[in-house]
């Protein structure tokens, strides 16, 4: 594998359509496969998930729940298919797991009124149980709803938190760093549109400093960070793909009306130098 083989296929991903991101993937991981480590690390796929049949509550698979061909559930911490001695995280940071699962599930139902979310929290220094780690998702699938035939919600939110040093009135300080991908996919299929296939990915990044009087408190500021976010990535979605989707489809029958204008002035055009010969020629006679 050369960096350069690594770049052109990351090239090549970002160009792709979010919808056809696992057939595109697949397709490089066997024409390259010395590249699959790195592109499944480094591309994000559309959300799947699974049913953890011991709540009947379904839950979402991605990297940071998986251990082998097994994804660990957050409501209880099971694996499916079951595996023995799967990674956990510690009790502490496993409390504020089930904690931030409760809180983001509200709302989750709430602003996304059905779909699935999973939150995890993973340490990331087992000498330090200081700086920890954390996934946020949002999954939601759509179909026949207000003449849209298909789509869906990915959100992927991943924390990184890190011990600071105090304040000047002794209070903690952690460093939140946020990285929040969300890929959206449409389908349209009707006779007023045609078929019509809008679909893309958005990455953002922010970080922040807080206060932290207790452990509750670190979920309480992720979940803000959180709601921000998703809130900027919509209206910035709704900007750039929306707008410039409208902006096409009225250049399109803009076009189309000129098309018509300019057909109906040629013909006017033409009767116009018919009609002025016939006129020379009955003068002629």
């Amino acid at each position: 594998m050369t960096a350069k083989q690594l770049e052109s296929a990351l090239n090549l991903m970002r160009r792709m359509p979010p919808s056809s991101t696992e057939t595109s993937l697949t397709g490089l991981t066997n024409l390259v496969p010395a590249l699959t480590d790195e592109l499944l690390q480094r591309v994000d796929q559309p959300l799947k998930t699974e049913m953890d049949t011991k709540v009947g509550k379904r839950f979402i698979m991605c990297d940071y729940n998986r251990d082998g061909d097994s994804y660990r559930s957050p409501w209880t911490n099971e694996y499916f298919p079951p595996l023995e001695d799967g990674f956990e995280p510690s009790t502490r940071i496993r409390q504020l797991e089930i904690e931030a699962n409760q809180i983001f599930d509200i709302y989750r139902n709430l602003y996304f009124d059905g779909g699935n979310s999973s939150v995890y929290f993973w340490d990331m220094d087992e000498k330090s149980d200081s700086t920890f780690a954390a996934c946020w998702l949002v999954q939601k699938d759509v179909e026949g709803v207000r003449g849209l035939q298909n789509g869906c919600w990915n959100s992927i939110h991943v924390f990184e938190v890190l011990e600071k040093d105090e304040d000047a009135q002794r209070n903690k300080l952690f460093e939140y760093k946020l990285t929040t991908t969300v890929i959206i996919a449409m389908t349209v299929a009707n006779d007023l549109v045609g078929n019509v296939n809008l679909s893309g990915s958005m990455t953002k990044q922010s970080a922040t400093t807080s206060v932290v009087n207790s452990d509750q408190s670190h979920v309480a500021n992720m979940g803000k960070m959180v709601e921000d976010m998703e809130l900027q990535v919509r209206n910035a979605l709704e900007g750039v793909y929306i707008q410039k989707t409208r902006e096409v489809l009225n250049t399109m029958r803009q076009s189309s009306q000129d098309t018509v204008q300019m057909q109906a002035l040629r013909e006017s055009l033409a009767q116009a130098v018919c009609s002025r010969a016939q006129a020379r020629i009955q003068d002629s006679e």
